[in-house]
């Protein structure tokens, strides 16, 4: 699991408008430490907990463009193995299933993070206000526990840079509260290409104290060749509740992939002959990953009178990863074809809101807090011995760090109404550090080093409530990026980390309209995002990938999402108009000129969705989805690109008839309905060309739920 930011000591904060002078100051996104979205009238950036109207209201209300997608592990019609099928069709973001389980998802928000070919990057990942976005800004997705999610939610735009070390948005998942009196459940599922899935259950205790266990089993053989993968995850949550004005939530997560192989991207040419082949490195270096990650996480919301509360959140974990690399990593200059990672890391954070009342007697909400997230890690390379179990000659031995220390604060304030201001700022402080225990010159020098970047993103936001029915509101902050530890570890001739590499800068600007409607809600949003400084590559040499800034690049468009209900029938649309470009020239890895106007490799002009559900009773409930997407190209050149794709999937699920305290679910569903050969994710800007990664052709998985209240 991975660990969150926002006012309360990690959540999300966005505030609304309301009625209720009393709680009108809370928001829709509640388990961050940074000021931005939150849920309840507790810390302004707490833990998602928002549910039915009030949750719609506060969504409706806020200063942003914030979605929040509900989850029914028990009735959805899907394995609940990757976030990219909670997330389809969400407007403005992109999540890609690579059908890799060596790599991890490929998250992109408005075109950030949609170069990042490992680890999620320009996107902020939390789960149960826990980041599971590390301080260098990398993060990954593979580590929530959807089985036992209560909802995802996705906050976009400058509101998402009181979040700190992303530019494009924050993603959060929310653990559901233990059941009280207790229940059980299981499932098992089975599906083409080996897919198996077995899942248990465990609630007990009651409101004052209660706890969940949650643990799953997914393998598959693959639809590729060489793409074999097992995982185990569980996940749990306790919660107390000692007297009416505390909530202690303890987190347990547990993820283990011992194997998960790497087929990588095929060229055009071997893509176009055979899209289900493996590539013949990833036979001769046998390319796999295994992971370990355990985290535990404890969380206290205090209100400490009728006007203060009080969130503290503190989290630590240690990941263990070994991955086989595509080539043998045996020269004297490489930092090997083995990589080997032992990190450990953790942090605290807290966060302190304020309810007040302006001259006019309208509610007014400040909030303070800080966080502190640490990583140290011991980051080896060995040589890829053709695939061999055990490592080769050792090519790398260095010990990282990263950390971040970061302080914010929020005001929101109703000053009539039916107008809404929220401002915030948060000041960043990220430093990595190298040092480096494996030096043989003079093919491998010294690599140690340290860099320090700070800056302040600052928000403004309003919001006037035009009618009952339609808010109106625009937004304005910064934002920033730092390089990685990965991306900064090596620099262009000479020793040491790349402390020349700068931390890319957003201004961004938003302005977006929310209607509701008698069985309908449509929300709009444009958006403009100017980055300097944009993290690149510059070259790649023995396996050492040297990264560079480009000046300035642009990120423009438009977001609308309509959703309605006519009788049994729940139909949704989704379009995302994307222009993300070069507006300045430089040179790429290869040495060649890359011209203004040039489109970000890893971006879709044109992305949309229709979906709908039908509930012809209820036990019964059927429904599919077409996502569209336009052409994508693979690198900064713009010399190639996957074109665009049609794909189609149907679903279904039925309530078999009550027995007793039992109930049981059966679902199916039927993915790329016509077997479409399309290009699923791509590997941007490879240096070997090997750009595509298949997507699986037509696939069907059905499974069986039950439930013991």
């Amino acid at each position: 699991m991975a660990s969150a930011q926002g006012t309360g000591a990690n959540g999300l904060n966005i505030p609304y408008r309301s009625s209720d002078t009393a709680n009108d100051a809370s928001s829709a996104f509640h388990e961050s430490s940074a000021p931005g979205i939150d849920a309840a009238s507790t810390p302004l950036l707490p833990t998602v907990e928002v549910q039915g109207q009030a949750a719609a209201q506060r969504r409706f209300d806020a200063a942003a463009s914030f979605s929040s997608v509900a989850v029914d592990a028990f009735a959805t019609p899907s394995p609940l193995v990757n976030l990219s099928e909670l997330l389809a069709g969400q407007a403005g973001v992109v999540v890609l299933d690579r059908g890799n389980f060596a790599q991890d998802l490929q998250i992109s928000v408005r075109g950030f993070g949609s170069r990042s070919t490992f680890g999620v990057r320009g996107v902020r990942l939390l789960v149960d206000g826990i980041p599971a976005t590390m301080p260098d800004g990398q993060g990954q997705a593979a580590t929530a526990q959807l089985a036992s999610a209560a909802q995802v939610d996705v906050l976009r735009g400058p509101m998402a840079q009181l979040y700190g070390n992303a530019a494009g948005g924050v993603i959060q998942v929310t653990t559901r509260d233990p059941k009280p009196g207790g229940g059980a459940g299981a499932s098992v599922a089975l599906g083409s290409f080996g897919q198996r899935q077995l899942g248990a259950s465990f609630d007990w205790g009651d409101r004052t104290l209660g706890g969940l266990v949650d643990v799953s089993h997914f393998s598959t053989d693959g639809w590729r060749a060489h793409s074999a993968a097992r995982r185990t995850h569980l996940n749990s949550k306790w919660v107390a509740r000692p007297g009416a004005d505390t909530k202690i939530t303890a987190l347990v997560n547990l993820y283990d992939q011992p194997r998960a192989q790497d087929p990588l991207g095929l060229t055009r040419a071997q893509w176009q002959a055979d899209p289900r082949q493996s590539t013949g490195q990833s036979l001769a270096f046998n390319t796999r990953k295994s992971v370990s990650q355990y985290q535990l996480g404890l969380v206290l919301e205090q209100r400490l009178g009728a006007s203060d509360d009080l969130r503290l959140r503190a989290y630590g974990g240690t990941r263990e990863l070994t991955q086989f690399l595509p080539f043998s990593g045996a020269a004297a200059t490489s930092a090997g074809g083995v990589v080997d990672l032992d990190r450990r890391y953790g942090g605290i954070g807290w966060a302190w809101t304020h309810q007040a009342r302006l001259a006019s007697g309208l509610p007014l909400r400040w909030t303070l807090g800080m966080d502190i997230d640490r990583l140290r890690e011991q980051r080896q390379g060995f040589v890829n011995s053709a695939g061999n179990n055990d490592p080769g000659a050792l090519r790398r031995n260095e010990r990282d760090r990263a950390g971040n220390t970061d302080v914010f604060a929020q005001v929101d304030a109703l000053l009539s109404p039916t107008w809404r201001v929220v401002a915030g700022v948060r000041s960043s402080q990220v430093r990595l550090a190298v040092d480096d225990q494996f030096i043989a010159l003079p093919g491998n020098p010294d690599d140690s080093g340290q860099r320090t970047w700070r800056h302040t993103s600052p928000v403004l936001g309003v919001v006037w409530s035009a009618a009952d029915s339609l808010n109106l509101y625009a937004n304005l902050g910064r934002g920033f990026e730092t390089p990685t530890l990965a991306e900064s570890a090596y620099s262009a001739g000479s020793t040491g980390p790349n402390t020349g590499l700068q931390a890319a800068r957003s201004l961004q600007a938003e302005i977006g309209a929310k209607w509701r409607g008698e069985g309908y809600q449509l929300d709009t949003a444009w958006f403009d995002a100017r980055s300097r400084d944009e993290i690149v590559p510059a070259a790649s040499i023995n396996g050492r990938s040297i990264y560079q800034n480009a000046d300035r690049v642009r990120r423009q468009g438009l977001e609308m999402a309509w959703s309605g209900t006519a009788g049994p029938w729940r139909p949704q649309l989704t379009y995302t108009y994307l222009d993300a470009f070069f507006a300045s020239p430089y040179t790429d890895a290869a040495g060649q000129a890359i011209a203004t106007g040039n489109r970000l490799p890893g971006t879709a002009r044109h992305t949309a969705r229709l979906a709908f559900t039908h509930h012809p009773s209820a036990a019964w409930q059927w429904g599919a989805d077409l996502n569209l997407s336009g052409k994508v190209f693979v690198n900064d050149r713009n010399t190639d690109a996957a074109p665009g794709f049609a794909v189609a999937s149907l679903h279904a699920s039925h309530a078999l008839q009550r027995q007793g305290s039992t109930r049981w679910q059966l679902w199916a569903r039927l993915d790329n309905v016509l077997d479409r050969n399309y290009a699923g994710s791509l590997v941007v800007n490879d240096g070997n060309g090997r750009f595509f990664e298949p997507a699986a052709g037509r696939r069907v998985m059905a499974g069986l739920r039950a439930q013991f209240d």
